[in-house]
C-alpha cells in the first residue's frame, strides 16, 4: 500500500530580490520515512526548505500538508500545524544554555518529561551538558542541538537541512542512528544532505533537483543501487562516497 501524501509542492517558483531560484518546483513527500532532496550547490535545496516553512514566499504554485494550503501562510503558523525545520546554520542560541535552548523551543516552555528524556537517549550530549552554554558545545553537539530543539514536541513534519555538514565520521554515525530512530515514530522527514552514504542509509524515497526544479524522483534503493543514474542525474557516483 503506498502511503499518502503529507507534503506536496506544485508548480512552485521562489524569487529572491532580482533572482528566479525555484522555476516550477514539483515535489510530493510521503507521510512517514525519510524524503532526501539531493543536487549540487546552487540547486535550490535550502530554498526549497526556507519556502515550505514560509521564510521565502512562493512567487507561483502551490504548498499543501496534510490536505491544508499552506502555501500564503506566515512561519508561525506554518509551525504551528506541525512542521519544525532546522536551518543549516542550526538556529540555536549560543549566549544561553542547552537547558534555555530546550524551554525557548517548547510550547509554552513546558517540556514533557519522557519526551525530553527520550531525547537525552538519542543524543546523550543534551543530557550531559545540560547547564553549559551552547556556544561552547561542539558542531556534532550544535548540530544535536539543533535537531533536539526541533522535536522537543511532536512534529508531523521535519525539515532538516544539511545535518552532518562538516562533522566527524563518529558524530555522522550518531546522527545516522538518532534521525533512523525519529523516522520510526510518527515523524516525516524531508533531509537536504550532501552526504550520500548516510543518505542512500536513511533515505526511502529520494528527489534531486537541479536549477530549481526536480529532475528525477523515486525509491532511494533504486538510486542507491545505479551508479549510471547517479552520474547523469548529479555528475558523480554514489560509489565514491561510501
Amino acid at each position: 500500500m503506498m502511503p499518502d501524501t503529507l507534503l506536496s509542492l506544485s508548480g512552485v517558483h521562489t524569487h529572491i530580490g532580482p533572482y528566479h531560484i525555484l522555476q516550477g518546483v514539483d515535489l510530493t513527500v510521503p507521510e512517514g520515512g525519510v524524503t532526501v532532496l539531493l543536487g549540487r550547490n546552487g540547486a535550490g535545496k535550502t530554498t526549497t526548505l526556507r519556502t515550505i516553512m514560509g521564510l521565502w514566499t512562493a512567487s507561483q504554485g502551490e504548498i499543501h500538508f496534510a490536505d491544508h494550503d499552506i502555501t500564503r501562510l506566515d512561519t508561525p503558523a506554518i509551525a504551528g500545524r506541525g512542521i519544525a525545520f532546522v536551518p543549516e546554520d542550526m538556529g540555536i542560541f549560543t549566549d544561553l544554555t542547552v537547558e534555555e535552548n530546550m524551554i525557548l523551543a517548547a510550547a509554552n516552555g513546558t517540556m514533557d518529561p519522557k519526551r525530553l528524556s527520550w531525547i537525552k537517549e538519542l543524543f546523550p550530549p543534551i543530557g550531559s551538558f545540560w547547564n553549559s552554554s551552547a556556544g561552547t558545545l561542539s558542531g556534532g553537539q550544535k548540530q544535536m542541538l539543533s535537531v533536539a530543539r526541533a522535536i522537543i514536541e511532536p512534529r508531523r513534519l521535519i525539515l532538516i537541512d544539511e545535518p552532518t555538514k562538516g562533522l566527524a565520521p563518529a558524530i555522522i554515525n550518531a546522527m545516522t542512528d538518532a534521525l533512523r530512530e525519529l523516522k520510526n515514530t510518527d515523524t516525516t522527514i524531508l533531509l537536504v544532505e550532501q552526504n550520500f552514504s548516510m543518505a542512500s542509509n536513511i533515505g526511502d524515497t529520494v528527489a534531486v533537483m537541479d536549477d530549481g526544479r526536480i529532475i528525477h524522483s523515486g525509491g532511494m534503493a533504486e538510486l542507491a543501487a545505479n551508479s549510471e543514474m547517479q552520474e547523469r542525474l548529479m555528475g558523480l557516483s554514489l560509489e565514491a562516497h561510501q
